[in-house]
């Protein structure tokens, strides 16, 4: 660094005197140009940026994919489950006012839910005057390992097939 002599007295050089030195002297040092300031300013992710992201991201979806298909088959269960028990209801209606199930129609519940996509087969074996048990199996495309086939009959007995049992799954 040069000395400048300021009245007889060395002083170190200012900002501006030091920039006009080294510019003078030639030095490598210069002033960043306008397009040089864009590019810091318009800089982009990098690689290792974006990679960490995506690493989170599939940490994320592995946590709540499985989480969020078991909340789907519990929904669907809860709504087989339901259809078993207004079947239940309206076959004894019909024993209460006929005395017997035989004359219960049950072509309308073949499937759970009654519209739209089927989840659950839905049969009513056997219909007789006095018995009746009503199962819900899972339809083809759709599994449920935890409850499996759903049943209930004409004292109120309910059972469930699967992994976790009826004490699991009613």
């Amino acid at each position: 660094m040069t000395m400048l002599r300021d009245h007889g007295r060395s002083r170190k050089p200012n900002g501006r005197e030091r920039v006009l030195t080294d510019i003078l002297a030639g030095s490598p040092r210069e002033r960043p140009s306008s397009e040089d300031r864009k590019l810091k300013k318009l800089r982009g992710f990098t690689l290792i940026e974006l990679l960490i992201v995506v690493a989170i991201v599939a940490i994320l979806a592995a946590i709540a994919y499985p989480s969020y298909q078991e909340h789907v088959r519990k929904t669907r269960r809860v709504q087989a489950k339901a259809d078993l028990l207004e079947i239940s209801q309206m076959l004894e209606r019909m024993y209460t006012l006929n005395r017997s199930y035989a004359s219960f129609d049950a072509s309308t519940f073949e499937q759970s839910p009654r519209t739209g996509k089927k989840y659950y087969d839905i049969t009513i074996d056997p219909l007789d005057a006095t018995t009746y048990t009503i199962t819900a199996t899972p339809a083809t495309p759709f599994s449920d390992p935890k409850c499996d086939v759903l049943s209930l009959n004409q004292l109120g007995v309910k059972t469930a097939d699967g992994t976790e049992g009826t004490a699991g799954c009613w």
